[in-house]
């Protein structure tokens, strides 16, 4: 069939008929219910808040469950995403319910950078649907769906405004979910003083262009209720897992010494608001909006990305091979043109580092010249010392050998008269003895 005929059929006034009986497809509502019920729903929360603000205790108190999860310390280094999934079932309808806590938002000291691990995380979800998306083998239906439906941001009720990380994050995250301000521990500020940070919080946050979730109005069914709940905005919230027993029944509450503060008790917080805006009336709309809206976003930016687009109505179609393959030539060729530079980079460094060696073998050779020079100096030195100690030597062995024979003729010399002096004594006291020796034989 021709293009032209398909455009005259697409133009022709479709007509309405009127059924002569009941033929069935009335039930269509109901079969669908009923695939829907047998497969389940999965609904994604992500809780953004100082840590030891709450989220975990209102989490509990939301689904009327403990949840399992580690208690977070006020030394992390940097921000983590720690996502937990539960298996919750309410009547015959089952729900898979992923709540991801952000463990260490705002304990560092510089806060520049602590909503970027938010946005990678839900990016990486979106960018794991998108690859199931694009499989040739699909599995939609069975895949878990990990994209996060709504986000939940803990507002700390100390202060009379937002903090500039709230500011900012809420910025950044604005355009990748849904965005639900909450006020936690609303029970540490008087009501007078909450009405007038709730004023002040929506002031800021329109001033600074944050879009927040807006509860839908287009159907009939929940246009007035949602209306008059987008007025409460943000809600102020107290969460509590204790059985506390006011008059003769036992509610949720949290226990003062000058009372107790109630948290189903609508006087007392808007916990029964949230939760009946976030599980009984919205729940579909948020992962609609979600679909429809902020995966959408994501989904045409990087499609556009990769050589992608859209045809207008004047324009030919485009045929996806020749888009892949114009796509794939592109994407050669400019990892041609890297592998070029990268390569043109590598022989430059070599010979950057070949003229740094030389430079250095030309200054080591210089150095060990030098070095030679004066060794060789100084063994000269030596040489000569070493020549003029032993003429030194010797000339004091010479002096050393004429005092030695000069002593010795000395000697020899002395000896001789003293000999002479003997003999002499000797000969003179020789008749004395005789004379001695003759008058004995006389007598």
């Amino acid at each position: 069939m021709a293009a032209g005929e398909v455009d005259v059929f697409a133009n022709e006034e479709k007509r309405t008929l009127e059924l002569g009986g009941h033929v069935g497809f009335d039930s269509l509502p109901d079969q669908l219910v009923s695939k829907s019920v047998a497969q389940g729903f999965c609904f994604n929360i992500l809780c953004v808040g100082e840590t030891g603000i709450g989220k975990s205790t209102l989490m509990n108190t939301l689904f009327n469950t403990t949840f399992e999860n580690e208690e977070a310390s006020h030394y992390e280094s940097e921000v983590q995403l720690r996502p937990q999934t539960y298996d919750l079932q309410e009547s015959n309808v089952n729900l898979k319910l992923t709540i991801v806590h952000t463990v260490g938002f705002g304990d560092q000291i510089n806060k520049e950078d602590s909503y970027k691990p938010i946005l990678e995380y839900i990016d990486a979800q979106f960018e794991k649907y998108l690859e199931e998306e694009l499989k040739i083998k699909r599995s939609l239906f069975n895949c878990h769906d990990t994209r996060i439906h709504i986000c939940l941001y803990f507002i700390a009720p100390t202060g009379h405004s937002l903090k500039s990380l709230d500011l900012v994050t809420m910025k950044k995250l604005d355009s990748k979910v849904n965005i639900i301000p909450v006020i936690a521990k609303a029970d540490t500020v008087s009501k007078s003083e909450l009405d007038k940070l709730k004023i002040k919080i929506m002031s800021e946050l329109v001033s600074n262009g944050v879009q927040i979730y807006q509860f839908p109005t287009e159907d009939e069914a929940v246009a007035e209720i949602n209306s008059s709940m987008n007025t409460h905005l943000p809600f102020a919230v107290v969460g509590s897992v204790e059985d506390v027993k006011v008059g003769n029944k036992m509610v949720k509450a949290r226990l003062y010494p000058w009372g107790s503060v109630q948290v189903e008790n609508e006087n007392h917080c808007d916990f029964v608001k949230l939760r009946e805006m976030l599980l009984r009336v919205n729940m579909e709309d948020l992962r609609e909006q979600t679909h429809a809206r902020h995966y959408e976003l994501y989904r045409r930016c990087k499609l556009e990305e990769m050589g992608f687009k859209d045809t207008d109505p004047d324009s030919q179609s485009f045929s996806l091979q020749e888009t892949y393959e114009a796509k794939r030539k592109e994407f050669l060729v400019d990892l041609q043109h890297k592998e070029e530079e990268m390569r043109q980079m590598f022989v430059n460094k070599v010979k950057e580092t070949e003229a740094e060696l030389k430079e250095k073998e030309k200054e080591l050779h210089e150095r060990f010249e030098q070095l030679k020079r004066l060794h060789q100096e100084e063994k000269k030195n030596l040489e000569e010392k070493r020549r003029e100690l032993e003429e030194e030597m010797n000339a004091f062995n010479r002096r050393k050998v004429a005092a030695e024979t000069l002593m010795g003729q000395a000697l020899q010399g002395c000896s001789q008269p003293f000999k002479k002096d003997k003999d002499k004594k000797n000969f003179f006291s020789l008749p004395s003895a005789c004379s001695l020796t003759s008058g004995r034989n006389l007598n």
